[in-house]
């Protein structure tokens, strides 16, 4: 079947008539009112919010995280990080170690990378065949439905689109600025020279796995990645409408 996605002929900018001055007023209220609603979510308990970020090295998952939900109480926000899996969760199927952290009723919870690792890196470096790829696949479909019948949740995944030329520039100031010296990994350097591999294994999870909708976050600036990224969170947490419960009355 032909492929319907070609991430390279989608836009990794802003608009060209969008004014950053305008955006970035627009951007801090909108980050306020996710604040806002996030508390009220909370408070209500009745729907949930799982929000995955996934994307190349130095497409700023983190930092849309960070810019996104800064408003935000704590206790409402957990943030998770999936990285190679230790011996435990190799013992147990893929899904094992991400089912037991989606967000319970009131929850947001933040994925930064996913168990679409599992049909990307894996895929990519071929520690998995296609037989396998294609079983993914369809445990993905079923586990993210499963999540929004089952348990009022709502998923936002976002697809940082970082162009190649960017991501060289992203990695380069990691070894030039000494405060960001920490994040240097060789190993993302090398990971680098797979780009079309890794672009090839996106577009067709990207395509297959869309029984919940992709959304594809333009990142090449990070003031309108956080914008775009606020603008869609917000409408999500809107579209819930959570409300604060009455207090409750003492019977008698």
């Amino acid at each position: 079947m032909p492929r319907e996605l070609r991430l390279s002929e989608i836009s990794t900018r802003s608009p060209e008539e969008l004014e950053k001055d305008h955006v970035e007023k627009e951007y801090d209220e909108i980050t306020s009112e996710i604040a806002d609603l996030q508390y009220k979510l909370k408070a209500e308990g009745k729907n949930n919010l799982l929000i995955i970020f996934q994307g190349m090295d130095a497409s700023g998952k983190d930092g849309a995280t960070h810019k996104v939900f800064k408003k935000c109480g704590v206790s409402g926000v957990q943030t998770y990080s999936f990285k190679k899996p230790t011996d435990k969760e190799f013992a147990h199927d893929f899904l094992w170690r991400v089912h037991k952290l989606t967000p319970g009723k009131g929850e947001v919870v933040i994925f930064n990378r996913s168990h679409y690792e599992d049909i990307l890196i894996q895929r990519v470096h071929n520690w998995i065949d296609e037989e396998r790829v294609n079983a993914r696949v369809n445990a993905i479909n079923a586990f993210e439905e499963l999540l929004v019948k089952d348990n009022n949740t709502t998923i936002l995944k976002f697809y940082m689109h970082i162009s190649e030329e960017r991501q060289r520039e992203k990695l380069q100031e990691r070894i030039d600025v000494p405060r960001k010296n920490w994040k240097h990994k060789d190993a993302d350097w090398e990971e680098r020279k797979l780009w079309k591999d890794y672009m090839s294994c996106y577009e067709d999870a990207i395509d297959r796995c869309n029984k919940v909708p992709w959304i594809i976050v333009p990142c090449d600036q990070r003031w309108y990645r956080n914008y775009f990224v606020a603008k869609k969170v917000y409408a999500a947490l809107k579209k819930l409408d959570p409300q604060l419960p009455p207090i409750e009355k003492p019977n008698g």
